[in-house]
């Protein structure tokens, strides 16, 4: 098991209404492959410990991280992550884990990535190192409520990608949108296979009712369950 590490909250940005953004430094970060998460630990001054798991959000950088947190209402950790924990404030992180849900940039093959809501935060790593590394077909179906819950809009929405981006807006479409609201379908998820006849790889990151819908559609479309990776939450 990773050790403890001592990590210092330097930004923190915003992504939604309730979805932040924290920089952490850590000084002795070994780096991490795209699509892992680290534990963060809080502790109070009686010592009491709290852990949670959050995803990284972009590849290694030196000693810098980048986290996504989701405040949920009532929650013992998130909420103090994403609006109260002051800059320049000391946690502690212990990771990188999971290596299963990771994705390499040595990777040839296309690479389908679906999202719902802050599920786009381990896959938004992987984009960023698809971009910086590899020229293999990536895309990315990105569930949201509305055009309001969509993190890293700017990113996602602007030029230099490199990643085909198909939102899907469940309660309420932008104007002008082609697709009315609703929840994923297999048409969202079709794409043409590689020229060798394979498909592509899949991740599938969001609640666990999103993540079980999406691979039911893989699986039902032909998808082999070997190539379709799964991470849920909630």
């Amino acid at each position: 098991m990773s050790t403890w590490l001592p990590a210092r909250l330097v930004g923190r940005e915003d992504q939604s209404a309730t979805g932040r953004t924290l920089y952490l430094d850590v000084p002795r970060w070994p780096g991490h492959l795209a699509g892992q998460h680290v534990d963060v630990r809080l502790t109070a001054d009686d010592g009491y410990h709290a852990v949670r798991s959050y995803s990284l959000a972009a590849p290694a950088e030196g000693s810098r991280i980048e986290l996504g947190v989701q405040s949920v209402p009532g929650g013992e950790v998130s909420p103090y992550l994403a609006d109260d924990l002051p800059l320049s404030a000391e946690v502690e992180v212990r990771g990188p884990l999971g290596g299963w849900f990771v994705w390499r940039p040595d990777t040839d093959g296309p690479v389908l990535l679906v999202a719902g809501g802050c599920g786009i935060v381990p896959l938004m790593a992987m984009i960023r190192a698809h971009r910086n590394h590899s020229t293999a077909p990536m895309h990315l179906v990105y569930s949201v409520r509305d055009p309001g819950q969509i993190w890293y809009h700017e990113e996602l929405t602007g030029t230099g990608l490199g990643t085909t981006v198909h939102l899907v807006h469940t309660r309420q479409a932008p104007p002008g949108s082609s697709r009315p609201p609703g929840r994923v379908t297999a048409s969202d998820l079709a794409l043409p296979t590689a020229a060798d006849g394979t498909g592509p790889e899949c991740f599938v990151c969001g609640p666990t009712g999103f993540v079980e819908n999406a691979a039911g559609l893989l699986t039902d479309a032909g998808h082999p369950p070997g190539r379709i990776r799964t991470e849920r939450f909630g």
